[in-house]
């Protein structure tokens, strides 16, 4: 789904409006997933450790709140796809998961995708780095916006 602009330039890029409209779009796809949406606050608290870390949340989570893994990767999805309309054609966005039958294989080939993705992120250019950390923080800002109007009235304040 594309972001509906109310300007009337067809200029390629980042539009810092589109962070909102996406970020509204992701907090309702989540907000009849209990507890999802107050992964805002700590992602936006995240942000601060950096795009490995971040992006390596999604992991930590698959083992326990495979919910909660979705609302994460989605994010990380979403920023790629925000950086690639700008310009950043190269972020990182690999999958990782390996549908090698083999358990043992498939657990090897995924830790080499790890491996692989956090080489990427690491990576970067040290501006491309900053811009993305940028437009990340932004990004959570209107994820916690929208988390806090659309959150429905069950869900716990804290997890």
């Amino acid at each position: 789904m594309v972001a509906q602009s109310t300007s009337k330039s067809v200029t390629p890029g980042w539009k810092p409006y589109d962070l909102d409209y996406y970020a509204q779009e992701l907090v309702l796809e989540f907000r009849n997933t209990k507890d999802v949406l107050n992964e805002s606050h700590k992602m936006r608290m995240t942000v601060a450790y950096g795009l490995e870390r971040f992006w390596g949340e999604h992991l930590r989570l698959e083992r326990e709140k495979s919910e909660k893994a979705k609302y994460w990767k989605a994010v990380w999805k979403k920023l790629a796809r925000i950086l690639g309309d700008a310009g950043m054609q190269d972020f990182p966005d690999d999958e990782i998961k390996s549908n090698n039958p083999d358990k043992d294989k498939r657990k090897k080939e995924e830790t080499q995708n790890i491996r692989e993705m956090s080489r990427k992120i690491w990576s970067m250019s040290l501006e491309d780095q900053r811009v993305a950390l940028m437009v990340l923080t932004q990004f959570c800002d209107s994820l916690v916006w929208w988390t806090q109007r659309y959150k429905t009235k069950g869900d716990k304040d804290h997890d």
